[in-house]
């Protein structure tokens, strides 16, 4: 069996070549065989954290697995990662374990990776004036995202805790040189006249109004992919084309477009599409430059398998990782 490590992950698997790995996987996926059923979850009852498993199983890349994971948001006041766990790949003819991988490193570089091909097939080509509302992996892993997809001329990033936010535009402005990293006091600041909008915080309460938003905006939520947690509020879904990664996890799981639907303001018909019908070109996506497009996220478990289907390969064709009997 092989293992692979944080390091292991973020050496083998770089944010352009995840994009291309995601793309490919959901231009195929409206006519391949996959099966993903919704995630399970299980709260602690004070609500710090919980656990979730999510397994599926991937026609084009011929794998099989699941990710646990554990969500506990307070993590960072301990220098941890929000997000811990294992995924785990299995071949598919005898159901043997092939693999263990780092979820934290994975869902950090997968997640943003969804988003970098979302914004290739919505955002304006000439869109650079991000804003990023959240600090943490996400808004580290996204900025690398964006930077993959469109020349950025701009950075803007809120936080809750400006100590947080400082530390990012620190980290920010070693990693992109040569482009502004600006802290902001409110999300509003943050997001006037930007043209990219990256929401990934743990919020409950909306961080993103629609009153904000610049015609001809892209807009990635990516911070409230369960129930319990919402970014965006009604107005924002509204003004926007809105698409999401599955109509199924997004109604059952995404408070964001969930809260909407039960104001009575929209209804399921709003949802332009989803990634496989966008990736594959039987939806359009942006239809003038003026249109306010946004992608939510809530994360699927065939992201998670076809990452690790890509890392074992290359983990393996470069005798990389550590192989243990198990």
């Amino acid at each position: 069996m092989l293992i692979l490590s944080e390091h292991d992950v973020n050496e083998l698997l770089t944010m352009p070549e995840c994009i291309d790995v995601m793309h490919r996987l959901f231009a195929t996926l409206a006519t391949a065989n996959f099966v993903q059923p919704l995630r399970l979850i299980a709260c602690q009852p004070d609500r710090r954290g919980g656990i979730a498993a999510m397994p599926a199983f991937v026609g084009t890349s011929n794998a099989i697995g699941a990710k646990l994971i554990t969500v506990f948001p307070q993590n960072r006041k301990a220098g941890l990662d929000s997000h811990q766990g294992i995924v785990a790949l299995h071949e598919t003819q005898q159901g043997r374990l092939l693999g263990i991988f780092h979820a934290g490193a994975v869902t950090e570089i997968r997640t943003a990776a969804v988003s970098g091909m979302a914004t290739r097939l919505l955002a304006r080509e000439d869109a650079g004036d991000l804003a990023i509302l959240g600090s943490g992996a996400q808004a580290r892993s996204h900025l690398q995202a964006m930077r993959s997809v469109r020349t950025l001329r701009r950075v803007r990033v809120w936080s809750r805790t400006t100590d947080n936010a400082q530390a990012f535009a620190s980290w920010a402005s070693g990693d992109v040189r040569g482009i502004e990293i600006r802290v902001c006091v409110t999300p509003e600041e943050a997001v006037c006249d930007a043209d990219l909008i990256c929401t990934v915080t743990a919020a409950t309460q909306p961080v993103l109004q629609g009153a904000w938003l610049t015609p001809g905006a892209h807009i990635n939520a990516a911070g409230a992919s369960v129930p319990g947690f919402r970014e965006l509020d009604t107005d924002a879904i509204m003004r926007s084309r809105l698409f999401v990664d599955s109509r199924e996890s997004a109604l059952a799981e995404a408070d964001d477009i969930r809260a909407a639907i039960s104001e009575g303001r929209v209804d399921t018909s709003h949802i332009a599409g989803d990634l496989p019908e966008l990736a594959s070109g039987r939806v359009p996506g942006r239809r003038n430059a003026d249109e306010v497009t946004l992608f939510e996220s809530c994360g699927m478990a065939i992201e998670d398998v076809a990452a690790v289907a890509f890392l074992y390969e290359r983990a393996t064709a470069l005798g990389r990782g550590t192989t243990v009997e198990f």
